[in-house]
């Protein structure tokens, strides 16, 4: 097989959790144009539905599933859906999370610690136990991608919500634990861990807080933010048989962030 044909998806089925906007949207538009088809789940309707537009434009079909999976039963329904419905599903990328607060430790309450908890782990948890349950079940193979963050294997400077930190960090050990127990069924799990990319929270971020942004900048050797679009050559690697023979890593794209 040529090399760049171990990179095509033609006859594969990928579900995007947060598939509508920035990270998300920019992996699932590249898996796309690698030639599978399209489950996006996400809370914004319009945004759901431009993405799925520009899915189909790539000649590939899109199914929308409006769901807010940081709420653990709403991940259940989405995948219950997508797999009873849409199914086999081959490649699940749980995509979807963030930080949300910028509160020191002694002050962040109960309520927005479980929120960032189920945000950014369980509805990683849910949607591998159900999708990639069902790959293993299957047997024949699948490709699962969590994205994680520098911040769970770094402190990130100058913000708080530590929640984030955490349930990032738990991600990339569920990834490893998840790829250990299924490698002998062939569903590999992988892990992408961004460093600064200018999504829309994080363009929300630099406006309340630019002197923040502008310090993170200058703390990056390649001397800019990463573009959404960046990720998507990286998910196509994870999800295609040229990544046949990895799993449990963790691929940092930061440009060099956290090398310094």
């Amino acid at each position: 097989m040529a090399v760049l044909d171990r990179f095509r998806l033609n006859g594969k089925r990928c579900l995007v959790t947060g598939g509508s906007r920035g990270l998300g949207r920019e992996m699932a538009l590249a898996i796309a144009e690698a030639g599978a088809d399209l489950i996006l789940v996400g809370r914004d309707r319009p945004a759901l539905e431009a993405t799925g537009t520009d899915v189909e434009r790539r000649g590939r079909s899109a199914v929308l599933i409006q769901a807010d999976v940081s709420q653990p039963l709403e991940a259940e329904r989405a995948c219950r859906i997508a797999l009873e419905q849409h199914g086999p599903i081959h490649i699940l990328i749980n995509n979807v999370g963030g930080r949300r607060f910028d509160v020191p430790t002694e002050s962040l309450e109960l309520e927005q610690w479980q929120e960032i908890v189920d945000l950014n782990l369980t509805s990683t948890f849910i949607c591998t136990k159900l999708v990639g349950g069902a790959m293993v079940r299957r047997g024949q193979g699948g490709r699962i991608i969590n994205v994680a963050s520098v911040a769970g294997v770094i402190a990130t400077r100058g913000i708080g919500g530590r929640s984030y930190e955490t349930s990032k960090a738990a991600v990339i050990q569920f990834t490893r634990a998840v790829a250990a127990d299924w490698a002998p069924h062939r569903v590999t799990v992988n892990a992408i861990a961004p460093g600064i990319f200018l999504t829309e929270p994080n363009v929300r971020w630099s406006r309340v807080n630019p002197a923040l942004m502008e310090t993170a900048k200058a703390q990056i050797p390649i001397g800019d933010f990463g573009r959404p679009e960046d990720l998507g050559p990286l998910a196509v690697y994870l999800a295609s048989d040229a990544s046949r023979y990895m799993t449990g890593a963790v691929l940092v794209i930061d440009g060099g962030y956290t090398v310094w």
